[in-house]
């Protein structure tokens, strides 16, 4: 029996309303309402149309429900701001990453979720608590991502289309998950990570993700998180000049701009002293980019894993592809465009940013 929850879900995926989808697919307007009600079926010939105009393998339609992701348990920055059709396009993009992680934890055994919901304190003290709790004391954190997946943290990417949706997290059956684009600078994208971090800290289950207010409490703490208190005060110079910001930015491998708000909230640089360095960083292009910045952004450690096991069996991205009933670039898309190539040592380097090493991950037998 074909899905009807499925149809929507491909259509949102995609980006089209149902005329355009009427049109693209050659199917009647009334009949595509129809099927998305549940009312009717498709006849084999209208699901091959549907099919290949949201380019979907047929057997995609003929799969268990898909629950949509509900977006008041969704963090979108900016929610105001952001038109329907991005926002419902990368939500269903990532229900669909879900099947993944489904199909990947009947598989192995995951990194238990260790990530605190503390929505009493405020965000720096919250940022201290993670941070002592994680054993990170006031050092950098060498890599964001994989310090989020060695903490139980499910860390998928979201399809390069939607430029619009920078990050997003939720929680989901007790289990975080955290939604990055890969379209931002690396530094903007660890700030990205960290402040949905704060979200899932500070927010949990049980308070709404969205608003202004979470929106300012998850940046503090991102900023407190990347960038600790003490650690700062230990490196930079009260008053310090623009050249020692961006010589300094690299400790934490974190933006100019983002640096320069963050000795501003301790007090190191004075309104004016503030208000002159952000032009003087706009004049160097630092509000539009991030010259001589971090060379590469980051990755999933933990799926990397994944598909280097299934390598080793036997498997290839084409064949999970098969087995989600979806095509491998959809199955690229979630995964940071992972291409799993064997690289010596890999086994042998510990994860940056964390005391634990490589998350733990064991096929279940």
């Amino acid at each position: 029996m074909i899905n009807s929850s499925r149809i929507v879900a491909a259509r949102k995926r995609r980006g089209y309303t149902l005329n355009e989808l009427s049109t693209r697919a050659g199917v009647s307007l009334q009949s595509l309402s129809n099927y998305e009600r549940g009312r009717t079926e498709p006849a084999a010939d209208s699901l091959a149309q549907l099919a290949s105009a949201l380019d979907f393998p047929e057997s995609f339609f003929y799969q268990p429900d898909l629950d949509p992701i509900p977006l008041e348990a969704v963090s979108f920055r900016a929610r105001s701001k952001l038109a329907a059709g991005p926002r419902d396009g990368a939500l269903a993009a990532s229900r669909l990453a879900l099947e993944l992680h489904d199909w990947i934890e009947d598989r192995f055994r995951l990194p238990v979720t260790d990530v605190p919901t503390l929505g009493k304190p405020d965000p720096e003290t919250a940022a201290e608590m993670v941070r002592a709790r994680w054993g990170l004391g006031h050092t950098p954190v060498g890599n964001m991502v994989h310090l989020l997946e060695a903490h139980g943290v499910r860390v998928f990417s979201l399809p390069p289309e939607y430029t619009d949706v920078d990050a997003f997290a939720t929680w989901r059956n007790g289990t975080p998950f955290v939604f990055l684009s890969t379209l931002k600078t690396p530094e903007r994208g660890r700030f990205d990570a960290a402040h949905e971090l704060g979200h899932l800290v500070l927010h949990g289950e049980d308070r709404p993700l969205a608003g202004p207010q979470a929106e300012q409490e998850a940046n503090a703490f991102a900023s407190a998180f990347l960038m600790p208190h003490t650690g700062v005060l230990d490196h930079v110079p009260r008053a310090p000049l623009v050249s020692q910001i961006l010589q300094a930015k690299a400790i934490w491998n974190v933006s100019a701009l983002s640096l320069t708000y963050r000795l501003h909230d301790l007090g190191l640089l004075t309104d004016w002293q503030y208000r002159r360095t952000l032009i003087d960083l706009g004049e160097r292009g630092y509000r539009t980019g991030e010259p001589k910045g971090m060379p590469t952004r980051e990755s999933s450690q933990l799926l990397d894993k994944v598909f280097r096991s299934l390598k080793a069996k036997g498997s290839s991205i084409p064949d999970v592809a098969r087995e989600l009933h979806v095509t491998p670039k959809e199955l690229s898309s979630w995964v940071f465009g992972l291409i799993v190539t064997g690289r010596n040592g890999d086994s042998e380097r510990p994860a940056s940013g964390t005391s634990q090493g490589r998350p733990h991950l064991e096929l279940v037998r």
